[in-house]
This record gives structure tokens, C-alpha cells and sequence, in this order.
């Protein structure tokens, strides 16, 4: 497992020796055709969905023939640590980690409390409430795009020593946040023919300021800065990669005259090494209730008001035949309260580990997935699908999962702001009862196709092709002006 040293912000390598090599060495992995820099603000032993895509490419594309340094934070906002992550990391990677001025996730959550108090009494009068004001107002013009910019200073510095040190071939950046973006202008300046990767998450500008499921600041200042910055980042990237086609689309077309080879699509997936899949399961079959599960976590675009209202008004003799579990972290107090308004129809657990929330998927008999997002795709969504179980979705009508969700065969699906159809979409749970039954048929080879090892195989042979091409072009020879 990487070691997690204490040093001094100035010391950013991890002390460790990879393959009797200290990772300030140029040589490394003797196999390697590329080598490659990650840079990702949240990584293993931070938990949470947030990490999980940049863990598994860190676990899989040395295997690709690429060397692999990870640049990241030392002390990153995070709602859990889960040190399994960790231990999957092969020994060849290189992890570098700096210290950021971002503040610790229970101060931030406290800060974000005080913010929205200000919005709930802004028409009352007090030194109190216009302080807040002003304070909320002062943060949000500051920090801009995102509370964790505070990192882009160490970043860029740290960056500049790593390419340096270890002789980088290419950069994948990787976000949310993404004010990690920022980065690729100011290595752009300093290294023009460096391939940089773009690895989007998350649509930024229609994600921030359409669904207003992630933004920081939703203000008109806020808007033209992620707009430029976004503009200057894609125009310093060699290429752009998002998670999910509708993302991808929305991206693409503020750029028209960008080639259509500068964009690609490699979703999230699921990891097959961590999901028990089975056909039943003992403990669940001796429940005498259909058990609905929830993984993850719940916030603005997963905010469950009218799924409650569907459940609510299930007859009675429906609601006694329902357990609704939810494994993870709820964001605001008042979804934990509508949540709880179900009385003996829902369980609430806390945050745990990925491994311990992967197992609560044996033990359902269908999953829940609710999202208003049209232009996202939850992650936890291809954890479900690695798990076999039928989906239970309430999400946007005209949103990718929805299409995602048909063509795999892995559920049923309602609006996700429509009571009636989600309470038809229980109903009908109920009517084909206990998992497994015959009405529910998933295309497995179809899912096959979301395993991360074969999603960063194919991440992999685009890094591959892209520093290839940077290389053919250096080694063309320089054209020299005609006298005249």
C-alpha cells in the first residue's frame, strides 16, 4: 500500500521507493511506453464517489504500458476516508501530494449552512443578517469557480517539478472541482507542445448554472468567469473527455470550430473485483419486505421530496410491504427529515466505505436511483449495474440515464418530479415481488462493457494515440522561412 508520509508542504512526493527508485528519479517502470501525470484534487485514502474514477485509472493504466505519477491534495475536503481504495494502487504508481488551504468538510458544511441561512431570512433586518450577506457575498466573488481554486497556486508549481522530474509525457487532469481546469492554461504557456487531457466528471457551465446541483456561486460574476475559464482551458487542451455523451454535447457545441477528434466519450463503470453478483441471497430471501436500496449520497439534483410524496400515498397494506433503505451521507438536514417522514418505511445509515456500501447491493432486491440531472450521469448508477439488480429510477425524462437504463434492460424508470408515476413505479415493484423474478432480463453482455479495467484499457489506447501524435509532430523537422 502507499505510504502516507508527514512532511512539509515543500516535500510533495510520497516517501517511498517505487521499484528501488525514488520517485524524484526520470527513470521508472521499464515496460512503459508514456509517461503519465494525473492530476486529481480528492484521491484514495479520501473516500467517496468523487475518487473513484481517478483510483481506478490509477489501478489499471500501468498495466497499459504507462508509467503513472498522481498529483493531489494532502488534505483534501472529504466527507470519508476508505483506505481499501488505497491498497489497490500498484506500488508502481507515484503518488505526489501537497497540502491545500481548502477548508476541512465539516467546516465547509457549516460555512454552507450559515450562507443558505442568509438566503431563508434575507427579508429581515439586522447587523447579523446583512454580515452574513456581505461575508457570503465576499467568498463567492473570491473564490471562484469553485472554494478549492485555494489549490491552484501549490498545483502549478508542484506540476511544473513533476513534468520536470519525471520526464511527463502527457497530463490528464481530472474534475470537479473545476477550478482543476485552471491548470491547463498555465502549463499551456509554459510547455506548447505538452499533451494535455481534459477528464470531465461533470459538465461544468450548464451543470452550475442550469441543474444548480454543484455551484459554489450561481451569480452573474460567477456565470462569465466559469464561461471564460472554461473557454481558456478547453482551448489549451489536446483533447476533451467526458463521462457521459449528453455532457460531451453540451461541451462540444460552445465549440464548434474544434475538430470532432478533440472530444471523446469513456463513461464511468464498475469494478467487478468489488461487487458481489448472485442470483439471490439468503439473508434478503428470509425478509418478509421488498427491500429498496439507496447507495451514495443525497443533494440538490438527488433531492427526494417527490419520491417521498409517491410513497406517502401508497395504501397502506403497500407501505407494510416496503423497507427503504439509505446507505450514505444526506447533504441537508431537511432531506434527512422528509426521509424520516416515512416512519417504519426507511432506514437511514451513515457514510461507509465503498467495499461496505458495494455489499449493500447483495442485500437488496432492487436499487434506487434518483436524479433530476439531464445532462449527468450518477455514478453510483454503474455500480448498480455491475450488481445485477433491478433499478428502480426516478430521473430526469429526457436525461441520458433514461437511455442508458432502456437499452441495458436494468429496470424501470419514472419522472423524477412526477408523484403519480413514481407511486405506479412501487406498485408495479410490488406486483413482481421478491428478487429474483422472471420480468427482469439485463443485457450482461451489454453491462460487460462498463467494467473499469476494460474502460481504462480504453482510456488508456487513447493516451497512447494522443502522445504518439504530440511526438510524430516534435520529430517533424522544423520548416524554415524562403529567401526571397
Amino acid at each position: 500500500m502507499p505510504t502516507i508520509p508527514t512532511s512539509t508542504p515543500l516535500q510533495i512526493s510520497d516517501k517511498r521507493k517505487v521499484d528501488g527508485l525514488s520517485p524524484g528519479d526520470a527513470d521508472g517502470d521499464p515496460t512503459a511506453d508514456i509517461n503519465v501525470l494525473l492530476v486529481v484534487y480528492a484521491f484514495p485514502p479520501a473516500g467517496g464517489v468523487g475518487t473513484l474514477r481517478a483510483a481506478s485509472l490509477a489501478r489499471y493504466l500501468p498495466g497499459e504500458a504507462i508509467r503513472l505519477d498522481v498529483l493531489t491534495t494532502r488534505n483534501p475536503s472529504s466527507v470519508v476516508s476508505d483506505f481499501s481504495l488505497l491498497d489497490e494502487i500498484p506500488e508502481t504508481v507515484t503518488i505526489h501530494r501537497t497540502y491545500t488551504l481548502d477548508l476541512p468538510f465539516p467546516l465547509k458544511k457549516r460555512l454552507k449552512a450559515l450562507i443558505g441561512m442568509s438566503n431563508s431570512h434575507s427579508t429581515q433586518s439586522g447587523t447579523a443578517t446583512s454580515q452574513t450577506r456581505v461575508f457570503k457575498r465576499l467568498l463567492q466573488d473570491i473564490l471562484l469557480p469553485d472554494p478549492q481554486v485555494t489549490w491552484l497556486p501549490i498545483l502549478t508549481r508542484a506540476a511544473r517539478r513533476v513534468i520536470r522530474d519525471r520526464q511527463i509525457d502527457l497530463v490528464l487532469i481530472t474534475g470537479a472541482p473545476f477550478s482543476n481546469y485552471l491548470l491547463a492554461r498555465r502549463l499551456r504557456k509554459e510547455y506548447p507542445r505538452l499533451p494535455i487531457v481534459l477528464d470531465f466528471r461533470d459538465e461544468w457551465i450548464s451543470t452550475c448554472f442550469g441543474n444548480a446541483s454543484f455551484s459554489f456561486s450561481r451569480s452573474e460574476r460567477a456565470r462569465r468567469f466559469a464561461v471564460r475559464a472554461e473557454a481558456a482551458a478547453i482551448a489549451s487542451a489536446s483533447a476533451v473527455v467526458s463521462v457521459s455523451n449528453n455532457g460531451l454535447r453540451e461541451i462540444k457545441a460552445r465549440y464548434p470550430n474544434d475538430p470532432d477528434n478533440k472530444y471523446h466519450y469513456i463513461p464511468n463503470g464498475f469494478d467487478a473485483s468489488r461487487i458481489t453478483i448472485g442470483r439471490g441471497n439468503r439473508k434478503l430471501q428470509h425478509h418478509n419486505k421488498i427491500v429498496v436500496t439507496y447507495v451514495g449520497t443525497l443533494y440538490n439534483s438527488t433531492e427526494p421530496s417527490y419520491l417521498v410524496d409517491a410513497l406517502r400515498s401508497l395504501p397502506l397494506g403497500s407501505k407494510n410491504r416496503i423497507l427503504l433503505r439509505f446507505v450514505g451521507h444526506i447533504e441537508e438536514l431537511r432531506y434527512k427529515q422528509l426521509l424520516l417522514e416515512l416512519g417504519e418505511m426507511v432506514e437511514l445509515a451513515n457514510h461507509v466505505p465503498q467495499r461496505e456500501a458495494l455489499n449493500a447491493l447483495s442485500e437488496t432486491d432492487y436499487l434506487l436511483l434518483v436524479s433530476h440531472d439531464r445532462v449527468n450521469v450518477s455514478a453510483k448508477f454503474y455500480d448498480y449495474l455491475g450488481s445485477e439488480k433491478p433499478i428502480l429510477a426516478c430521473i430526469h425524462p429526457d436525461g441520458e440515464i433514461r437511455s442508458l437504463l432502456e437499452a441495458l434492460q436494468a429496470g424501470w424508470w419514472a419522472p423524477s418530479n412526477d408523484v403519480a408515476a413514481i407511486r405506479q413505479l412501487f406498485l408495479n415493484a410490488l406486483a413482481h415481488g421478491k428478487y429474483p423474478f422472471p420480468a427482469f432480463n439485463p443485457d450482461t453482455a451489454k453491462i460487460a462493457q462498463y467494467e473499469r479495467k476494460a474502460l481504462a484499457k480504453r482510456y488508456a489506447t487513447l493516451l497512447h494515440s494522443i502522445a504518439e501524435n504530440a511526438r510524430d509532430l516534435m520529430s517533424e523537422p522544423q520548416k524554415t522561412p524562403s529567401k526571397t
